[in-house]
């Protein structure tokens, strides 16, 4: 076990970055990398080396044993059968002293489950189950208190005695801790100021002039002692100067050792350079090269067994959402609730399809993407380890969501349909709910390519605000498709809230004779010509004939004439509807496959 130690800025996190390959830390200018004799390639990296990063990324809601499972099923070779998978994950459950918490959720900030210890022991876990040769911990301690950190560095410890190289960064251990410890590094400004055995490091500086002092923490007494002082201009130049000539001065002794590994004597030197040079990393033969991962197809069934069940247990979230969608249906049923002996004027009925098309959508967009960044740092690092590629995720995703997505509907479909008195017949209601039902799906794709675009969840709302307003202004109920210059009126052939609000007026008048009352005039007019406008001009010959005087006396629905709603057949606009929503999904796989996932602090 390799402990690499400093104070704040002393390169430990670049120096991971670049042993790990990633674009963080930058690009080496010097020096190479090797992996058992070989020069590391991102291939040999993934087989190789496992990185636990310093945040615990895992689904609150699965139990310890269910989170190793899943990954199990994803990251073990194909030729594993199920009750090898099995043993693998009760192996590591019984190796990280996990027993006691197997079946407790893991949680998170917010869901209560296991302790901040087991959580990441856990994540430890998700990397040992594949049995990496390498093992690399980003401050594995931070958060902890001092007995759970000291309990999970004897873990880790115990590990490395397993034949595998353990690389561990820390700010400061404590004494009990640093004596854990096979090999340290001491690290300031990216320059190493020792590099040796942790038992050896109090005699080297010793040797050199810096003995440390009795009861003292060699690894906060050194840390202190290499650290640079920025609080004024004189101690930051004093203090540079000082690791400077420590640094130069360790490189002096280590120079005609290939390691660079420092030995307190020279009898020591063979030994201690054919005790690091033997532990060759263990390869695993069942995830070797030969053997194929799991598949596509075995990747998607993973991910959408864990997304639905990762869901399905967060009742307090499904509740709140089926609340949201029901209170938004009763409270719009209810305004227009008791119309069944006086239908509803034309204003107000097109007033309500509008509204049932335009407003539960823009509270799904805000979950989709609430949910899509809570999730996205998980994401980032589950594909930059390989674990499964961006297109089973995409599918698992997408579909995963429609159970929650079908009931959302239903709850907030169906009654306003009959609350409002819209008309009572089957297939004019199955059309109506699976316009909306597209609709809504089509607000989730928006969100889901906005959240996979966007690094950040105030951009994305910000997107996806932006979007859905224009997409409500130029819907043709709010002004008048005629008088929209050009790029409002492109951006109204993109709005599926303006081809809901048409289908919903088709569906609702086309077929259907509309009774309207002008004055002491009843007219009963075709639902067809209502809802295209063409029905207006009828209406105004008729008044000029008998009454001419009444039309500078009664306004004309102006607003009708205008909406032009059968432009296109209802099949058509079904369509349209299903190409839009395809269009983004085709933008969220585009960027899930090309755009890095990174979360907030990942940028």
């Amino acid at each position: 076990m390799l402990a690499i130690i400093g104070s704040s800025g002393c390169g430990r996190d670049s120096l991971l970055d670049v042993i790990t390959g990633r674009d963080h830390g930058g690009k080496m200018k010097s020096g190479q990398i090797w992996i058992n004799g070989q020069p590391s390639t991102p291939q040999l990296i993934r087989k190789s080396v496992a990185h636990v990063r310093q945040n615990d990324q895992l689904l609150p809601n699965l139990t310890v044993r269910e989170t190793l499972a899943f990954v199990a099923q994803m990251r073990l070779p194909r030729s594993f059968s199920q009750a090898q998978r099995d043993k693998r994950v009760e192996d590591v459950i019984a190796e990280l002293r996990l027993r006691q918490c197997a079946n407790t959720r893991v949680g998170n900030t917010y869901v209560r489950g296991v302790s901040g210890g087991e959580r990441r022991r856990v994540s430890i876990g998700v990397q040992l189950l594949w049995n990496p040769g390498i093992l690399i911990l980003d401050e594995p301690t931070s958060g902890l208190d001092s007995f759970t950190a000291h309990n999970l560095v004897r873990t880790l410890s115990r590990l490395a005695k397993g034949n595998r190289l353990v690389l561990i960064s820390l700010h400061q251990p404590r004494s009990d801790i640093f004596r854990l410890f096979d090999l340290v590094l001491l690290m300031t400004s990216g320059t190493p100021i020792y590099l040796g055995a942790a038992h050896h490091m109090v005699q080297y500086f010793t040797e050199i002039g810096y003995p440390c002092p009795r009861y003292s923490n060699p690894a906060d007494f050194y840390v202190d002692l290499t650290s640079i002082d920025r609080r004024s201009k004189e101690q930051e130049v004093a203090t540079m100067e000082k690791a400077r000539s420590l640094a130069a001065l360790f490189l002096e002794k280590v120079q005609g050792f290939d390691d660079f590994l420092w030995k307190a004597e020279t009898k020591e030197l063979h030994a201690g350079t054919y005790a690091v040079r033997s532990q060759t990393l263990p390869q695993d033969v069942d995830c070797g090269t030969a053997v194929k991962p799991p598949g596509m197809i075995q990747q998607f069934t993973t991910l959408i067994r864990r997304q639905i069940s990762n869901d399905f247990r967060d009742l307090p979230t499904l509740l709140i959402h089926g609340a949201e969608a029901c209170l938004m249906s009763l409270i719009i049923g209810f305004l227009y609730y008791g119309y069944d002996v006086k239908p509803l004027s034309f204003v107000d009925t097109s007033a309500l399809l509008f509204m049932i098309g335009a407003l539960i959508p823009f509270n799904v967009i805000l979950d989709v993407v609430s949910k899509c960044h809570s999730e996205r740092s998980m994401l980032y690092h589950e594909l930059e380890d390989g674990l499964y590629s961006a297109g089973p995720y995409f599918f698992a995703k997408v579909l995963g969501e429609l159970p929650e997505h079908c009931a959302y509907v239903i709850i907030y479909g169906m009654p306003i349909y009959w609350l409002t008195n819209l008309r009572p017949v089957a297939k004019l209601f199955f059309l109506h709910f699976m316009l909306l039902w597209l609709v809504v799906f089509c607000c989730r794709t928006m969100a889901l390519a906005a959240s996979a675009m966007l690094p950040t969840f105030h951009m994305s709302s910000f997107f996806c605000n932006a979007f859905y307003n224009s997409f409500y202004l130029t819907a043709g109920f709010m002004i008048n498709l005629d008088n929209l210059w050009i790029v409002p009126s492109w951006i109204s052939k993109l709005s599926f809230l303006r081809w809901c609000f048409s289908g919903l007026m088709q569906i609702q008048f086309n077929g259907y004779p509309y009774t309207m009352q002008i004055g002491n005039f009843t007219f009963s007019v075709s639902g067809d010509e209502v809802s295209s406008g063409g029905w207006e001009f009828s209406i105004q010959g008729l008044l000029r004939a008998q009454h001419p005087w009444e039309l500078t006396k009664r306004p004309c629905p102006q607003m009708v004439a205008v909406m032009d709603l059968n432009s296109h057949p209802l099949y058509a606009i079904y369509l349209i509807v299903i190409g839009i929503s395809g269009g983004f999904l085709f933008l969220y796989y585009l960027s899930l496959k090309f755009i890095k996932q990174k979360s907030l602090q990942d940028w």
